[in-house]
């Protein structure tokens, strides 16, 4: 029996068969469509909720976890351990991480002699991922606590999540990112590429096409990356193809060590629209 269990949310994407290897629990983030609630990253049909994405007149909101969502958790993965660390999406984007503080605060009469820390990735997707499997990885080496939430802290610190949109409105519509109707009047068509490092949202780099969009993708990667060993994902939006030939490139200029393709979870796709393609990728030092 391992001393801690590992909780995070679906806007991780974390690989199905690495979600039951290390026995990690994943609280599901809400999105509503059209007057349904679909229980985001629990056995979901992404592709096909892209596909209603690019025809609906009216886009999906989401929904941030209660923290009664969080404490049930909790309460299954004590049946584990005596520890629990979880991680969350950055709390500069989502109120996800509050919901994950709050049920920590009821768990402390809940759950007596459970001890609960919860870590901000400050990325998302397989960025946020990665934060997730260092802590499981430390939680199946044995590590209590303390360990495991240093070794998800280190990857928070290093991690990085690159976005090139298709286009900017589903962006500008959603109101999520306060500049974003700024750079709309002024990329027309350009490809904008996103970076999330340390929980900051930016803009990094405006290309006119998409072939430009993954060359950029890959020198933005090299400039961080140079010849280190990387652990790296592919992430896409209902564009498997091209995230599988964008993976191959990955793997030809890189060292890498671990290399997955993750599909972009709706309840951020919703906010960003079909199409994008993105790294998310760090080094251990």
């Amino acid at each position: 029996m391992v001393q801690v269990a590992v909780v995070t949310d679906s806007v991780a994407c974390l690989p199905k068969a690495l979600v039951e290897k290390y026995d990690i629990k994943v609280v599901p983030i809400d999105v509503i469509f059209d007057g349904l609630v679909s229980r985001n990253g629990i056995g979901d049909n992404t592709a096909e909720f892209y596909k209603l994405l690019a025809r609906a007149k009216k886009l999906p909101t989401t929904s941030a976890p209660s923290p009664g969502s969080y404490l049930e958790a909790y309460t299954q993965a004590s049946s584990k351990a005596k520890s629990i660390l979880c991680v969350t999406i950055s709390s500069k984007v989502s109120a996800t991480h509050d919901a994950a503080v709050d049920a920590r605060e009821i768990a402390k009469e809940k759950l007596p002699g459970v001890s609960i820390e919860v870590v901000d990735s400050e990325a998302a997707a397989m960025a946020e991922g990665f934060v997730a499997l260092a802590a499981a990885r430390a939680a199946a080496a044995g590590g209590d606590l303390q360990e495991v939430a240093a070794a998800a802290r280190k990857v928070a610190s290093h991690v990085y999540l690159l976005g090139a949109l298709d286009t900017l409105r589903y962006l500008v519509k959603s109101g999520r990112i306060p500049m974003a109707a700024a750079w709309a009047t002024s990329l027309l068509q350009i490809k904008p590429i996103l970076q999330i490092h340390n929980g900051e949202v930016s803009l990094v780099a405006r290309v006119r096409t998409k072939s430009r969009a993954h060359k950029r993708l890959l020198e933005l990667m090299k400039q961080c990356v140079d010849s280190r060993p990387v652990y790296a994902s592919v992430v896409h939006a209902n564009a498997l193809q091209e995230a599988e030939l964008l993976k191959e490139q990955v793997a030809v200029q890189f060292q890498c060590q671990e290399l997955y393709v993750t599909e972009f979870p709706p309840v951020m796709g919703a906010h960003t629209g079909p199409g994008l393609v993105g790294l998310s990728y760090y080094c251990e030092s």
